[in-house]
């Protein structure tokens, strides 16, 4: 359930929690321009910045982010990248957050709704939601303040809001041992700024090297705190990240399927000029040249790690389907749900918590969801709301795109080398050089290992579909309209590109197997497996088959030993050599995810997910 909102006859929010007002009388957004924008100099402070981090305790409704948001927009001075991380309790809804825009003006009120769009599947945790082409990215951690901030990879802020409800109303806001967790984001010049100027939250911040005064409130308030962190003691500081770059420079990057090309297209939106090589003379030519994939989060009882990371994976990979690919729904990706089939009633349970109208994107079905489906109602099934269909190579193009990237094909790579300089090359057989930038990724799915011998444990993984033509509309009775998966996939009605809708069906899965010709016993298999999770597509595909109407898709994808993705340095490898691979057949769900933690890492930028979900993807983790 998200967080009630009492709204009073004057039409300003209450939290019946807390027994306070969501905002002063002066107004959420006239609060956040004086108290918070102001209380840090902005936007002023961040003229020409490469990126500016913002840290806030208190979401609430969401103004204090709008009203940034709307300020860097209408900046000709503004930072390439607003990193803006902030920490809620309790979340509210979509339709409180809207409500608390509305009558801001068209613009605020415009960029609510584009919160409001994303704001969902808020479980405990942390959730990044991405605006503006990937420039304006929010960090929503949504936990008790204190546990969440000490649980957080330390980034440098470069200002902080300190919000939430009144010290006496919230005293948990505001202890000396919250701030003291607040502290280990500031660096020397961080502004901070609150509403409060209680005495006992001067006292605990003035301890921590934060230099702060009282400043001209917003009517009726008639004082607030602002200052900056300025330790009049050298402070003690970790170590520096050794992998972190200076300024953006040149990158190669070797692979150009899902994993390369979103790579490319994390460090280009940072400046970065990159090059993406690859020995097809196209683009998603490998594992990513699947006519279609399936979207969706992986649930299990206890939410384990593979849940939560592809539930974070997912959520990044639609925010980039449904912005790059906007007007290629229904062509180019379809999330209108998908339907996962299991085995009994007694494998249809959910982690303690969830709830059918809670935060939780996944649920039972219910008998409109089996409908679509074309499956019985009591069918035994999960339903993911945001979830879909996607054409690889669709957002494949869309991330090659990206100012900044440049496109190299039929260029096959036999070894990488470091220069004296520092540089990395990329060679061909007969030694001539490819590419040379700064720093090189390998993202090349299982042509990597050739690259790798003996420092990463990786090994393909040969996959094979199925698919038919659909019928016309007229004769689909009994067929689904959403994706189904299970044991296997099925996605109905995929438009291909030269003409056409076929449905396609599996994949098989061999692990060490690197051998992409056609098998027929692969395709019974798979026919078989499509016979229990569609009976009805099954004897379609059957019919179809006689016909010789049914054609096979082969490919060949990258996995590690624990079959989680690969992203960091390369282990013993001199700095600047990095991977991101081993999707495994996760590509859809993993390729942004582990592009953004690379590019975090890089610039010591606010990670995406949680300190310990980064680590279980990191390179680190394993030994060849």
């Amino acid at each position: 359930m998200t967080e009630p909102v009492e709204w009073q006859p004057d039409g300003r929010p209450f939290s019946a929690r807390f027994q306070e007002g969501y905002h002063s009388e002066a107004g959420a957004v006239a609060q956040a321009r004086h108290v918070f924008l102001g209380g840090c100099g902005l936007p002023g402070a961040w003229a020409n910045a490469p990126q500016w981090r913002i840290l806030e305790t208190g979401f609430g409704l969401g103004l204090n982010f709008l009203t940034s948001w709307q300020a860097w927009r209408d900046d000709p001075a503004r930072p390439g990248l607003l990193h803006f991380v902030s920490i809620e309790a309790f979340p509210v809804s979509a339709a409180d957050l809207l409500r608390a825009v509305a009558a801001q003006g068209p613009a605020l009120a415009a960029l609510g709704a584009e919160l409001a769009a994303q704001w969902h599947g808020l479980l405990p945790g942390c959730h990044r939601l991405v605006f503006d082409q990937g420039r304006v990215m929010l960090t929503l951690c949504v936990g008790e303040v204190q546990p969440t901030l000490r649980a957080m990879q330390p980034f440098d802020a470069d200002s902080i809001f300190l919000d939430g409800f009144s010290p006496q109303k919230n005293p948990r806001m505001w202890t000396p041992e919250v701030l003291k967790a607040v502290a280990r984001f500031a660096r020397p010049g961080t502004g901070v700024a609150t509403w409060t100027i209680a005495r006992a939250v001067r006292d605990a911040l003035a301890p921590l090297g934060f230099v702060v005064e009282k400043a001209p409130g917003l009517p009726p308030k008639r004082d607030c705190l602002r200052g900056r962190y300025a330790p009049a003691w050298q402070p003690r500081r970790p170590p520096a990240d050794p992998h972190r770059a200076a300024a953006p420079g040149e990158c190669v990057v070797v692979g150009a399927g899902l994993a390369g090309a979103a790579v490319a297209a994390s460090l280009a939106r940072r400046g970065w000029r990159v090059t993406v090589l690859d020995a097809a003379a196209h683009p998603a030519a490998g594992a990513s040249g699947a006519p279609a994939a399936v979207l969706a989060p992986h649930v299990s009882p206890d939410d384990a790690l593979l849940s939560r990371l592809t539930r974070a994976g997912a959520r990044l990979g639609w925010q980039q389907v449904q912005s790059l690919l906007a007007d290629g729904a229904g062509t180019d990706w379809q999330c209108e749900g998908v339907l996962e089939r299991r085995a009994g009633a007694a494998a249809l349970r959910l982690p303690p918590g969830w709830q059918a109208d809670g935060p939780n994107d996944s649920w039972t079905v219910d008998g409109a969801q089996c409908a679509r489906a074309a499956l019985p109602p009591d069918t035994p099934a999960l339903w993911h709301t945001h979830a879909g269909w996607v054409r690889p190579a669709a957002l494949v193009a869309a991330w090659l795109g990206t100012p900044g990237v440049r496109f190299v094909g039929n260029a096959g790579i036999a070894r990488v080398a470091s220069t004296a300089a520092g540089r990395w090359q990329a060679l061909d057989a007969q030694g001539t050089l490819l590419a040379e930038g700064d720093r090189l990724v390998l993202a090349g799915g299982h042509g990597t290992r050739s690259l790798l011998v003996g420092t990463l444990p990786l090994q393909p993984v040969r996959g094979q579909l199925v698919h038919g033509p659909m019928p016309a509309s007229g004769d689909r009775v009994g067929l689904p309209t959403v994706p189904l998966n299970g044991d296997g996939h099925l996605v109905p009605d995929v438009p291909l590109p030269g003409g056409g809708r076929r449905w396609l069906s599996g994949s098989t899965f061999s692990p060490g197997d690197e051998d992409r010709a056609l098998r027929p016993d692969d395709t019974e298999f798979n026919l078989e497996r499509l016979e229990r999770l569609h009976p009805a597509v099954a004897a379609l595909a059957r019919q179809q088959a006689v016909r010789g109407e049914l054609q096979a898709w082969a490919g060949v994808r990258c996995a590690s030993a624990d079959r989680r993705p690969l992203v960091g340095p390369v282990p013993g490898a001199a700095p600047g050599l990095w991977v991101s691979t081993a999707m495994g057949s996760r590509g859809l769900s993993f390729a942004a995810l582990c592009a953004e933690l690379l590019a975090a890492r890089w610039h010591g930028e606010p990670l995406p997910v949680a300190a310990n979900l980064a680590r279980a993807l990191d390179t680190s983790r394993v030994r060849a």
